[in-house]
């Protein structure tokens, strides 16, 4: 009955998420009819001191994320560096690769640290305009960014900086390097075959006549200034925000050390403000390379971007509410999800599979899909069953590094169900539907839950690592 309880409020929220319902209403009512019929008793401890609780926590750390990330992609986009980027890119590539060019710069911008979030608010504006140019349907658009954004640069390639590749070398004892040429094995697998798969998409609706689409919400603007920026400009403020999130990253612990504290100056006993930098330090990097970015848009476009700049940030602060209360309701509904009897059915469930790899990969990406997070799925999974993986492991002969990358592929596998932040914020940003778009999104979570399947079977045939 428990396991059927957290399956109950999984389908029930995947289905509200999908008919297009409010993520921020209907999270904590699946949550929380989860908690009642499990233990009413605990429906109001429940919410305010884990479900509030963490949703309050992930906005704390996140929301200025999101914010920043929300206004770099508008002024990107009222500078007119999206339109010329573009230019360049169908006079380079040519128009039928539109779908290629989307995926490179979202998969440069995630593996040079930059959030998916964060991409997701960047890139949109380039992909609407050159989908739009190149008459592609703009319900491919969110398929395309998860292709290069969610998958083989978040968790495949070797070194990626995103926290899913990051999550397992606490564990594991490894680095961000582990498993170097399955990663790679696994990074082509997943973009030879999105490609081939959107490509499809994309030859069936031009075949049927369907275009870019009209009657659609959430457009960019259109661009209203004089001569476009040279593309190597436009370009500068994305290899700003790349390059100095990385020294940022680098230098922010060697600044601060591994904690700082002041005493604020308010009236009356006060108690110092304690900051873990290793907790915040990558936050800080991101933050403060977004605020490069902006500025070095207005540096190169402030006539375009000052003349609509009052109501452009309404917009983009509105959508960054928007999808960072969506985000942080996943987080707290996935945080009353993993503490039900339920839940922890399912995780000794997966103990049956004898195969150490195929154990770890199930494991975790069957917790990522419940818990709707990637990173949330692997912590939980491997806090709890870390030793069990590297005692089955070891006596296979298996590395260390192996389970490494199994596991952080596995992590972004079935994540990407319809109640997860990512893509909730994904088609918010975008302005399409579940019914839209979740399809290609699918397709893609379906070819990235394979390849961590193609990786386990070339280490069994190859043992290559």
């Amino acid at each position: 009955m428990a396991f059927l309880i957290v399956l109950a409020a999984l389908c029930f929220l995947m289905f509200a998420a999908y008919r297009g319902y409010s993520v921020i209403l209907f999270a904590p009512v699946a949550a929380l009819g989860a908690v009642l019929l499990t233990d009413p008793s605990l429906v109001a401890p429940m919410f305010t001191g884990l479900f509030m609780d963490k949703m309050v926590g992930f906005l704390k750390l996140y929301f200025p994320v999101f914010m920043l990330g929300a206004i770099f992609g508008k002024v990107i986009e009222l500078s007119g560096f999206s339109k010329s980027i573009v230019a360049a890119t169908i006079g380079l590539l040519g128009r039928s690769r539109a779908m290629l060019s989307i995926v490179i710069v979202c998969a440069l911008l995630t593996y040079g640290g930059v959030s998916l979030f964060v991409v997701v608010f960047a890139v949109y504006p380039f992909a609407a305009e050159l989908f739009r140019q190149s008459d592609i349907p703009k319900r491919l658009i969110p398929g395309t960014i998860a292709l290069g954004a969610f998958t083989f640069t978040m968790d495949s390639l070797p070194g990626t900086p995103q926290i899913q590749n990051i999550i397992p070398t606490s564990f594991f004892g490894t680095n961000a390097w582990a498993a170097p040429w399955l990663g790679t094995l696994g990074a082509v697998f997943i973009l030879v075959a999105g490609l081939l798969y959107l490509e499809s998409r994309r030859r069936k609706a031009a075949a049927m006549g369907e275009g870019y689409g009209t009657e659609l919400v959430n457009e960019p603007v259109a661009f209203e200034g004089g001569n476009l920026a040279h593309p190597l400009v436009a370009l500068l403020p994305l290899v700003l925000v790349g390059v100095l999130n990385k020294l940022l990253g680098d230098a922010i612990p060697r600044l601060y050390g591994a904690s700082h504290s002041f005493m604020p100056a308010v009236i009356g006993e006060t108690k110092p403000v304690v900051q873990e930098i290793s907790k915040i330090a990558a936050i800080w990097a991101v933050e403060g390379a977004l605020l490069v970015g902006i500025l070095c848009v207005l540096a190169f476009a402030w006539r375009p971007v000052t003349r609509r700049f009052a109501e452009g940030s309404k917009a983009a602060v509105g959508g960054a509410l928007l999808a960072s209360m969506n985000t942080a309701s996943e987080y707290g509904f996935g945080a009353v999800i993993a503490a039900l009897p339920g839940f922890r059915l399912i995780a000794n469930a997966l103990h049956a599979i004898l195969h150490p790899l195929v154990n770890e990969a199930v494991t975790v990406t069957a917790l990522a899909g419940v818990t709707g997070s990637a990173s949330g799925g692997m912590g939980i999974a491997l806090g709890a069953m870390a030793d069990t993986f590297i005692h089955n492991a070891q006596a296979a002969g298996i590395p260390m590094d192996v389970l490494h990358r199994v596991a952080a592929m596995a992590s972004g596998g079935m994540d990407t169900l319809p109640h997860n932040g990512a893509v909730i914020t994904l088609l918010a940003v975008t302005g399409l539907t579940h019914r839209q778009s979740y399809r290609d999104i699918f397709a893609i979570t379906v070819i990235k839950t394979l390849a961590v399947f193609v990786v386990i079977l070339a280490y069994g045939l190859t043992g290559l690592v």
